[in-house]
């Protein structure tokens, strides 16, 4: 687990911010992709200064494509593995509550004047290819240490239930390898 050493958000800046806290290293990569792929140093390596934490992009001939996967890794890389602490009392951060909805069913209800039981859970609904998603991740992942690893804790915290919380984590494979070593580090069971 890394802690961050200043207090700004990396995954909050904007990809021109994020890319002067980083050492760019561009090399030439080995591997298949033809004739042409160890003639030109197109793999690009980023280095966040402040973290440590790498993200790399050699899939392409182009190094502007493989500056954008090495950014995406990045930020990836960050939110899995630096985490903040949190008070889980404070409320829900903004960039998680704007990425939550009431589901259909209790809106039609609400509308129709139906009653329902209790207070009504909100859902976490953020894609992987949504730009807020590792953002929201990373805040998901600080509450899960924050909370002992306990998901029901962060489900609590979020006013979001036990299912969405493990269905985040389980949407996305580096996400859900953050979760379970947070889960390990509390010597609780791996969500699978």
């Amino acid at each position: 687990m890394h802690e961050p050493r200043n207090t700004a958000d990396p995954l909050a800046a904007e990809e021109k911010a994020l890319l002067a806290d980083c050492d760019v290293h561009v090399y030439r990569s080995s591997g298949p992709g033809g004739q042409h792929r160890n003639k030109v140093s197109s793999a690009v390596r980023l280095l966040h200064r402040p973290t440590g934490i790498t993200g790399h992009g050699d899939e392409s001939r182009s190094q502007q494509d493989n500056r954008r996967m090495a950014m995406r890794r990045l930020r990836m890389n960050i939110a899995c593995k630096v985490r903040r602490k949190v008070d889980v009392t404070a409320g829900v951060p903004p960039v998680i509550a704007e990425c939550m909805f009431v589901p259909k069913p209790m809106r039609n209800r609400k509308r129709l004047g139906e009653e329902t039981e209790g207070e009504e859970k909100k859902r976490l609904e953020v894609g992987v290819k949504d730009h807020r998603f590792w953002r929201v991740a990373a805040g998901v992942l600080d509450r899960l240490e924050a909370c002992g690893g306990a998901v029901s804790d962060v489900g609590r915290s979020l006013g979001i239930t036990t299912g969405n919380v493990v269905s985040f984590l389980m949407s996305e494979r580096h996400l859900l390898t953050a979760a379970n070593e947070i889960r390990k580090r509390h010597a609780l069971s791996p969500l699978t």
